[in-house]
């Protein structure tokens, strides 16, 4: 095998160090395989912020959500009987259709106290088609409905009733009881609770006893099951930036040990010269750097230092371009230094921010560039090259 190939395979072995997760990858299988005829351990699970176990697949799973224990003991089936007849909103009702309309609103009345829900309905619809403009024989109508455990129907009259009077105590009162029949705790407390601000009663009263609880464990479950999703999300985030940055790190050093090969093959016994016109010199030390910059001064040469970082998305927009630039002005000299692996080389020329290039012409600053504009880089080395 030859040298670049150990290489990359040196760097591959570095990524699985630093994320083993990846051997969980199908396509890995066999080198997965490999190792364990070996008698190594692959983990099968990586661990999580919290301290747990946790699969690298689970992180693109769905949660699933547990049941909640409610009260269900007063809760009907969805009635499904077509629409009820519903009146024409009109601008205006007759007297005459008025006084009508409250003659059947009696009559329903009467029914209701003998127990005859369904004429009672009958007379109300009526009293509706008469005056369809009453947003109170539309709520009246809703209760009745829910006397006869027909929640949709009331839902519809009360619906009906909020939009002649958004202030209708008595519809936010019906539709909050349908809700509750039909199990939708939370509209049904928010309904409560409007109807209660706007008149409150005892009989809404002793509802929310019941229909509260179980819209605040339905909350608290919504809440609960956010929070995992929100955390889970961030999880999977940070997965996915080790992933990147342990992937952008390797392919860093795959690059900058070819440039390394590159550079000793140039710095041969037959290369005349220590700056290596045409490539980029790799400084690992200040000693390193003060060497080349004495060597750069005594041949009256213009250095240009670079000063990069793995974990830099802009350097890597910018080192390919600065390679490039060596080769096409030779008589100036290319150095390149790592702030992570050149700290004393970083704090001798102040760092703050990469990429930064100084432009040095024995042994002092004539300018510096800071950030990846490779049109001002070239400009400043014409201009101090020459």
């Amino acid at each position: 095998m030859d040298n670049e190939k150990l290489q990359d395979l040196k760097q591959f072995v570095e990524l699985c160090k630093t994320n083993p997760s990846i051997l969980q990858n199908p396509s890995l299988s066999f080198f997965k395989n490999f190792l364990e005829s070996l008698g190594a351990r692959v983990p099968t699970s990586v661990k999580s912020e919290k301290g747990g176990d946790e699969h690298p697949d689970e992180l693109d799973e769905d949660i699933i959500e547990s049941d909640v224990e409610l009260d269900n003991t007063d809760t009907v089936e969805p009635d499904n009987d077509p629409p009820q007849q519903m009146g024409v909103y009109s601008g205006e009702v007759t007297e005459e259709n008025r006084d009508a309309a409250q003659t059947s609103k009696a009559k329903a009345l009467d029914a209701l106290s003998e127990g005859k829900l369904n004429e009672a309905i009958n007379h109300l619809t009526e009293a509706i088609l008469l005056n369809p403009n009453s947003a109170i024989l539309y709520a009246t109508r809703g209760s009745v409905f829910n006397k006869l455990k027909k929640p949709n129907a009331a839902i519809r009259d009360a619906d009906a009733a909020l939009k002649i009077n958004s202030d209708s105590a008595k519809a936010y009162k019906v539709r909050g009881m349908a809700r509750a029949m039909l199990g939708l705790w939370k509209e049904a407390a928010n309904d409560l609770h409007v109807a209660s601000t706007i008149d409150f009663d005892e009989e809404i009263a002793e509802i929310l006893k019941k229909v509260e609880p179980n819209a605040r464990k339905i909350e608290e479950h919504c809440r609960k099951y956010e929070r995992l999703r929100q955390e889970k999300k961030q999880r999977k985030i940070e997965r996915d930036r080790q992933c990147r940055q342990a992937e952008a790190k390797a392919a860093y050093e795959k690059d900058e040990k070819k440039e390394q090969q590159s550079q000793h093959k140039a710095s041969g016994p037959d290369s005349g010269s220590d700056l290596n016109g045409g490539k980029i010199i790799g400084i690992h030390s200040v000693s390193e750097l003060e060497t080349k910059l004495n060597a750069a001064s005594r041949a009256s040469r213009l250095a240009v230092l670079y000063f990069t970082a793995t974990w830099c998305g802009p350097c890597r927009f910018i080192s390919p371009v600065f390679t490039s630039l060596a080769e096409k002005y030779p008589k100036a000299a290319f150095l390149k230094a790592d702030i992570d692996e050149a700290r004393d080389a970083a704090s001798r020329w102040n760092v703050s921010s990469v990429p930064a290039f100084f432009f040095i012409k024995y042994g002092k600053e004539v300018d510096r560039v800071v950030g990846a504009d490779k049109n001002l880089l070239e400009k400043k080395i014409v201009q101090y090259a020459g």
